[in-house]
């Protein structure tokens, strides 16, 4: 499997995992010149951009959510803005950055999900 399908199959996880969780999924991949956002989703009238991130396998000290630096998160935000702007018309909802987390067991051909909420 390589990255781009690595990536497609822990976003579809990641949606998945937040409509279980009672999150409305509005809009996945929204794409920019200057950046993406994987998931679009709405809970309790909070808008949540979510970056998902995920590795192949565990790596000893090397978690996927780690690759979100700043630098990230600023084109999240920047892109995260024109969205409420452009697509939503609503700058003044309440939004929130989260960044999902996905490793893969091969072993046990499951999917270890990390949650973080807000960042």
């Amino acid at each position: 499997m390589d990255t781009q399908e690595l990536g497609f199959l822990a976003e579809n996880i990641a949606a998945r995992y937040l409509e279980d969780g009672g999150y409305e999924v509005i809009d996945k991949n929204y794409r920019k010149p200057w950046g993406e956002i994987d998931v679009i989703a709405r809970k309790d009238g909070v808008v949540i951009f979510v970056e998902v991130k995920a590795n192949s396998h565990e790596i000893e000290g090397l978690d996927p959510e780690v690759r979100v630096d700043w630098k990230k998160i600023h084109k999240i935000t920047r892109t995260a803005s024109l969205y409420l702007e452009h697509e939503l018309r609503d700058m003044d909802c309440e939004w929130q950055i989260d960044i999902i987390a996905v490793t893969f067991d091969r072993t046990n051909k499951k999917a270890k999900i990390k949650h973080f909420k807000n960042i």
